[in-house]
């Protein structure tokens, strides 16, 4: 069989696996989901599901690429300013608690610089600030929003809310995060219409 036969085939297994682990983490947890059960869900054998992914780590860690790059594809652009295409993510995790769960473990876990979603971490949330802040900047520009406003801090800071907000609701299932998160965006005049 030619090579690049191989690996497309390759590819699109490990898409499959991906896509399967995004379903079974979001239904059943982070921590109540194991690689067998993963590799079970797949057709594959531990050892065979292993073989596209270096470590159960590194797996979890593509599994929260794909839910952003899912993410990413449901927001459409011209859909709404950055923050509210924000708040729609975070009210579309209450309905995955799983990978709400596994986000905030692993975000924790990715601190050290050799875990493996370290660098994938260092470079969502630079990506996340900088659209955010590029919003924020195009609509003080075009004169819809105040110029009193330092875009990077408020991208950062409402980041931290929207991450802070998603641990306190796997902590209290009552709490509206999505709520609170729109509440603070309509607060500081950041929702509507894009600039």
């Amino acid at each position: 069989m030619p090579r690049p036969a191989r690996y497309a085939k390759g590819l699109a297994k490990r898409e499959e696996i991906l896509a399967t682990a995004l379903e079974v983490i979001a239904r059943t947890g982070y921590r109540r989901t194991s690689v067998r059960e993963l590799a079970t869900a797949v057709g594959l054998s531990q050892a065979g599901l292993l073989h596209y992914f270096s470590c159960k780590e590194e797996l979890f860690a593509e599994v929260l690429r794909k839910r952003d790059e899912v993410d990413r594809a449901r927001s459409a652009p011209g859909a709404g300013t950055v923050p509210d295409l924000l708040v729609k993510v975070v009210r579309h995790n209450a309905d995955v608690p799983g990978l709400v769960q596994l986000h905030a473990q692993f975000s924790v876990e990715a601190t050290d610089p050799a875990h493996p979603a370290h660098q994938a971490f260092v470079e969502r949330y630079g990506r996340l600030r900088q659209r955010m802040a590029d919003d924020l900047r195009a609509r003080q520009a075009a004169g819809t929003l105040s110029d009193t406003l330092d875009a990077d801090r408020v991208a950062a800071l409402l980041l931290a809310v929207a991450d802070g907000l998603q641990t306190q609701w796997l902590l209290d299932p009552g709490i509206d995060m999505a709520g609170h998160l729109d509440y603070l965006v309509d607060l500081l005049g950041l929702g509507g219409a894009p600039g």
